[in-house]
């Protein structure tokens, strides 16, 4: 199931969809014609008790009265979870980023976080003043999305709390995350966070740490990599932060960014106003941004 939020109006709040082969399925109007109650956003959806057994009903019910079919043309795209309440990042969890860094291989997942405000869509563009930064810098990454309240869970568990994955960019402003000593302030500007464009459930992804991921900047292909080069995988990591703190529905868990981000090439590929970048994940989707000084 591919899970996006989807408006008709730019002053809309976004709704949550289902895009199939007829169309985009409004799960609230089609769950509600068919006896379920499922609230408008994807994170009242992960709220709910047994939500997947809820979605395929209302799925099949618009499929067989088309109650809540609606046309993607005229459809905008939102962030498929644009209320997280936790965004958390992993730093430096492929081999090869760490050493094109100079950094030690972590023994331990290195956390930090992205504060929510960053999270924006697939037809969103990034922003920022060129005046407060001037290194702005690209990762492509694979994003879980948490489906079930977590809290001290065995890595042997763990994906049972994950509702599927989605692409993110975990966009930074390196002279900030380098200056500060810490990179929140660095990962966390608004719209530093492009995710989508769907959220795509575990059942069709697969293998999580066998997918293909890259990133291309105005065509050029510059990241290319596989989640089977995870030092940490998504088990390891969802229980690692349970341990910590509690998930979330909704709450992203940014997985690390493979080697070939733009601050460490020779010569150094940072963004600029009018650039596009593309974040590619085998099974899961294609996000792209457009980037633009403000």
């Amino acid at each position: 199931m591919r899970i996006g939020q989807y408006r008709t109006t730019d002053d809309e709040s976004p709704w949550t969809g289902v895009a199939t082969d007829a169309g985009v399925i409004d799960l609230s109007t089609a769950g509600a014609a068919a006896g379920v109650d499922i609230g408008p956003k994807t994170s009242d959806l992960l709220a709910d008790w047994e939500w997947r057994r809820k979605a395929d009903l209302a799925v099949e019910y618009a499929e067989e009265t088309g109650v809540g079919l609606r046309d993607p043309a005229e459809l905008d795209r939102a962030a498929p979870v644009d209320d997280p309440r936790k965004v958390v990042c992993v730093g430096l969890n492929y081999r090869d980023h760490a050493e094109e860094g100079d950094n030690p291989i972590p023994d331990d997942p290195v956390l930090f976080s992205k504060f929510p405000t960053s999270v924006v869509g697939p037809e969103d563009a990034v922003r920022w003043d060129p005046e407060y930064t001037e290194k702005v810098d690209y990762e492509a990454e694979l994003v879980a999305v948490i489906g079930e309240e977590t809290r001290r869970v065995d890595p042997d568990e763990a994906m049972e709390h994950v509702a599927g994955f989605t692409v993110g960019n975990d966009v930074s402003a390196r002279d900030l995350q380098h200056g500060d000593g810490q990179w929140v302030r660095g990962k966390s500007l608004d719209t530093f966070a492009p995710t989508g464009p769907d959220l795509v459930t575990t059942d069709e992804v697969g293998d999580p740490h066998d997918l293909d991921i890259f990133a291309e900047v105005n065509g050029e292909r510059l990241q290319e990599s596989s989640t089977e080069n995870l030092i940490f995988g998504v088990d390891d990591l969802i229980s690692f932060c349970s341990q910590a703190f509690t998930l979330k529905p909704g709450d992203l868990v940014f997985t690390g960014t493979p080697p070939g981000v733009g601050v460490y090439r020779e010569p150094p590929v940072l963004l600029g106003d009018g650039d596009e970048v593309t974040v590619g994940v085998e099974g899961v989707g294609e996000l792209t941004t457009e980037f633009e000084t403000e």
